[in-house]
């Protein structure tokens, strides 16, 4: 990352009168007229009002997208549960019964290759195609999924359902960057990202449901989960581009008045920095060291994240209980963990605060964990289900959050936002080797390792957000040296810094 030292802040106040006239003209016609524009504020009533209107046209119909799509990557751990391996011929026993690993682990390397090239395509083209494109691509997927005969007809359909879903996670939390401001990123992630709890817990129950169908129509249970899921997952989709508005510009559920405000309120936040499609954007996300901090942070999380989802019908199964059972009670843990991401996500935009909050949540899933090592009694077990999931679920759309309201620029921001969920998801593949046969029923060495992922990330968070606070507070004693404060700074001053991105003299980072 190329730092800001006092001379480079220095030259970039001189430079704040742009005297080349040509150049200036050049910089200008380069943002789209209505980024540019001023207007009256609206007042705190109708900018509340306007909020609500964009979180019920957008932040539900996402959340129902993702819900669908952790759902259908997730069900094939309760597909597990109704003789899934026998019916495919895959061994339940011995060194064999790895082949269910690869099984899950095969879906990662190829949701993470999709994920950088399929967020660009969506800046390329628009959100309501792209999605709908990935959206189809998955449906049919998992409907697939059902009529597979054997391991190698599984493998092969859980690599086309990896390509198809990559893009949604990090094209979502992108676009959610494209309509509210840093500070109200997060709830809406949150609201979001609380569709993946809903789906653990609808998943445990559906699959409790699908699978009395087992022997209709010549198919087992397992098959039914995946046929089922994927028909409403493509129905949904058959409406989706009509439900997704692409951006303010063009969204015809606001007024000519409330476009202007929207796009007013965005330029005000990120700093009128630069939002034109340049590959040296995306360079300069690759170059940024910051985002591989919040990579690895993110690793440490989505391993337990995918291992919860993918076992937990198996860890609560070896605890005693019956495989019905256990499906029905996989619901108490996510649905705690759904109140705490949405808590979450509301307190941190509040406070203006993320680093605090993930270390907290970090403690707790590692707390979860622990408990789930270090005793073989159901009750203590079955409580550290409750610490893990409430622990880990609200760390996931919190950390996007704070990644992407920390890197300046919309192609940058896009990159980055994909890189940071694109190597947190190659956790998945090592959640899928986290659970193996042998260790059960305890599993005592996934249960170590995940809280030694999630303790990783915790040293991670807690220097990343030492270094945002001594940046911020260096930025703001150079700021009173030079008697330039960012309020203060002209349209004309920050469109000489719009394409440094966070490396403006003007921005300050969330911490």
């Amino acid at each position: 990352m190329e730092k800001i030292n006092n001379s480079d802040l220095s030259d970039a106040s001189i430079d704040l009168d742009i005297k080349d006239q040509k150049q200036e003209i050049e910089i200008l016609e380069t943002i789209p007229s209505a980024a540019i524009t001023t207007s009256p504020q609206f007042d705190q009533a109708r900018t509340k009002t306007l909020i609500r209107k964009l979180d019920w046209h957008l932040v539900q119909f996402l959340a129902l997208l993702y819900l669908l799509s952790f759902l259908d990557r997730t069900n094939i751990g309760n597909a597990k549960l109704f003789n899934l391996q026998k019916d495919l011929g895959m061994p339940t026993t011995g060194p064999g019964a790895i082949q269910y690993n690869h099984a899950l682990a095969i879906f990662f390397p190829f949701y993470v290759a999709a994920e950088v090239p399929s967020n660009m395509m969506m800046k390329r083209t628009r959100p309501s195609l792209w999605l709908t494109i990935i959206m189809l691509g998955w449906a049919i997927c998992t409907i697939s999924m059902g009529f597979v005969h054997n391991y190698r007809g599984l493998m092969a359909v859980r690599v086309f359902l990896g390509i198809c879903e990559g893009g949604l996670f990090p094209g979502v939390t992108y676009y959610i960057t494209m309509w509210y401001c840093r500070h109200e990123c997060g709830l809406r992630m949150a609201l979001f990202f609380s569709a993946a709890t809903a789906a653990g817990a609808f998943g445990g129950l559906l699959a409790f449901g699908i699978g009395k169908m087992d022997g209709v129509g010549g198919r087992g249970g397992w098959s039914w989960i995946f046929i089922l899921e994927g028909i409403i997952t493509f129905l949904v989709a058959m409406g989706a581009y009509w439900a997704i508005n692409d951006y303010p510009r063009t969204a015809n559920l606001l007024t000519e008045e409330e476009r202007t405000e929207v796009e007013r309120r965005l330029e005000a936040d990120r700093s009128s920095l630069a939002d034109e499609f340049n590959l040296k954007f995306a360079k300069d996300a690759f170059l940024d060291w910051k985002i591989y901090v919040h990579m690895f942070i993110t690793i440490g999380i989505y391993t337990p994240l995918y291992s919860i989802s993918l076992f937990l019908p198996t860890i609560v199964k070896n605890m005693g209980y019956s495989n019905e059972t256990s499906q029905l009670m996989t619901v108490p843990p996510y649905a705690v963990a759904c109140l705490f991401t949405i808590l979450a996500g509301y307190l941190a935009d509040k406070l203006k605060q993320r680093g605090i909050f993930m270390m907290i949540f970090e403690l707790s899933a590692i707390l979860g964990f622990v408990l789930l090592a270090s005793s073989g009694k159901p009750a203590i077990q079955y409580t550290g289900t409750f610490f893990a999931t409430s622990g880990i679920y609200p760390l996931v759309p919190m950390g996007v959050a704070w990644n992407g309201n920390n890197i300046g620029g919309s192609l940058k921001r896009g990159v980055g936002i994909a890189m940071h969920v694109g190597f947190g998801n190659l956790g998945g593949a090592i959640s899928a080797y986290c659970f193996l046969t042998q260790y059960s029923p305890r599993f005592i060495p996934g249960h170590v390792t995940l809280a030694s992922t999630v303790s990783m990330s915790l040293v991670l968070t807690t220097g990343m957000t030492w270094y945002l606070r001594r940046e911020n507070k260096r930025r703001d004693q150079w700021a009173a040296d030079n008697s330039i404060l960012p309020e203060n700074y002209t349209d004309e001053q920050k469109m000489a810094e719009r394409e440094k991105g966070d490396n403006a003299s003007f921005y300050r980072y969330t911490i």
